[in-house]
C-alpha cells in the first residue's frame, strides 16, 4: 500500500565551484566544510544529481522514485502527461565569491538536438549583495555576431555587456540565448528548467590550481546567442503582504513572490506542485498530515494531491512556483 504524499523536503546536493565561497555555508547552513561551495541544488532531477527526501515516511527515496510511483499525485496530471518521469525543474541556491564566467543557454530545439537536454530558461531572485555587486545581463548596445566575435577575440567582451548593480529582492528573468554572468558578492535562488547545458564563452583568463582554463564553448554559443537586443529582463513586482504577487510566468514556471505577517489558507487550483523557497525569515506550512517549518535557505515540495494548505509566519518571504 503506498504511504500518503505530504509536503516533502530533499537533502542539498552541494556543489564546490572554483568561483564559489562561504555564504551557503555561513549564511544558508547548508553542511559543508569547503570554502568553495557555489551551489545548492536544492530540487534536481538532473541525471547523477537526483534529489532524495530528507523528511517523513518517505525519508531516503528519490524524486524519480517518487514520480515513477505517484505519477501525476506528485506533479499534476498536465505536467505529468507533458514530462513523465522526468520532473520539469531545478531549484538552486547560487554564492558567487568570485565572478561566474559569461555564458548563456541553448533553447530547447539546439538543446534536444546536441545534448538530449530540456533547453534552460530560468530567472533569479537575489536574497543577499555585497556593496556594488553586479549582474551582467544582455548587452549594453546593438551588436551583431561579427562585432560580438570582434570583442570576444580581442577580449574586450566586457565593453558591450550590460552590468546591473543589484541589490536584495532584484529578480530578472534570463531567457534562452541571453548572455549573462552573476557578478563577484552576489547571493540568489535560481528556478529554471530542468538542464545542466551552458556554453561558457568568456572565464576571466583564470586558471584552476594546476594552471588549467576552463573549457570554452564558443563554437557551440554563436547560433544560440540572442543578438535582438531586449531590456525586459529585470522584473517588476508588488510585495503586498499575505497573498501572492505575480512575478514571472512563462511557459517552463510561473513564480509569486509573498510576504507572510500572518496565517493564509490557500488552495492549489493549478494541476501542478508547488515549490516554496524561503529567501528570508521562517514560516510554517499545514496540511492534513501535519506542520513542516521553512526557515531562509530552505525548500519544499508541495505535492499537487494535497489542495488546502496554510501558510504562516510572523515574518518571512518566499518564493512560490509551480507549472
Amino acid at each position: 500500500m503506498q504511504k500518503p504524499l505530504y509536503p516533502l523536503k530533499f537533502n542539498p546536493i552541494l556543489k564546490d565551484k572554483i568561483w564559489g565561497g562561504q555564504k551557503l555555508v555561513k549564511h544558508l547552513n547548508k553542511a559543508s566544510t569547503s570554502n568553495q561551495v557555489g551551489e545548492s541544488w536544492e530540487i534536481s532531477d538532473v541525471e547523477g544529481d537526483t534529489s532524495v527526501v530528507i523528511n517523513g515516511a518517505l525519508k531516503g527515496q528519490s524524486l524519480k522514485d517518487l514520480l515513477k510511483d505517484y505519477n501525476s499525485d506528485l506533479v499534476g496530471e498536465k505536467n505529468y502527461q507533458q514530462f513523465g518521469n522526468q520532473f520539469p525543474l531545478l531549484i538552486k541556491f547560487i554564492d558567487a565569491k568570485q565572478d561566474l564566467s559569461i555564458q548563456l543557454h541553448p533553447n530547447d530545439r539546439l538543446a534536444a538536438e546536441r545534448h538530449n537536454s530540456f533547453g534552460k530558461t530560468e530567472m533569479w531572485y537575489v536574497m543577499q549583495a555585497d556593496e556594488d555587486a553586479n549582474l551582467i545581463v544582455g548587452f549594453n548596445q546593438k551588436v551583431t555576431p561579427e562585432k560580438y566575435l570582434h570583442h570576444l577575440e580581442d577580449k574586450t567582451l566586457t565593453e558591450i555587456l550590460n552590468f546591473d548593480k543589484v541589490k536584495k529582492g532584484d529578480t530578472y528573468f534570463i531567457e534562452v540565448g541571453r548572455v549573462h554572468a552573476i557578478g563577484a558578492g552576489v547571493l540568489l535562488a535560481e528556478i529554471q528548467q530542468t538542464s545542466d547545458i551552458t556554453y561558457r564563452v568568456y572565464d576571466w583568463d583564470r586558471v584552476d590550481d594546476q594552471g588549467n582554463a576552463r573549457e570554452l564553448h564558443n563554437d557551440l554559443a554563436i547560433d544560440a546567442i540572442d543578438f535582438n537586443m531586449k531590456d525586459d529582463f529585470r522584473v517588476e513586482y508588488n510585495k503586498t503582504l499575505n497573498q501572492s504577487n505575480p512575478m514571472v510566468s512563462c511557459q517552463y514556471f510561473t513564480t509569486n513572490f509573498i510576504k507572510l505577517d500572518s496565517e493564509v489558507q490557500k488552495e492549489n487550483n493549478f494541476d501542478s506542485f508547488i515549490i516554496y523557497i524561503c529567501v528570508d525569515g521562517k514560516m510554517q506550512i499545514s496540511t492534513s498530515h501535519g506542520v513542516e517549518t521553512l526557515k531562509e535557505g530552505e525548500t519544499l515540495l508541495l505535492p499537487a494531491a494535497i489542495k488546502n494548505y496554510a501558510l504562516k509566519a510572523s515574518h518571512a518571504e518566499v518564493l512560490e512556483v509551480y507549472v
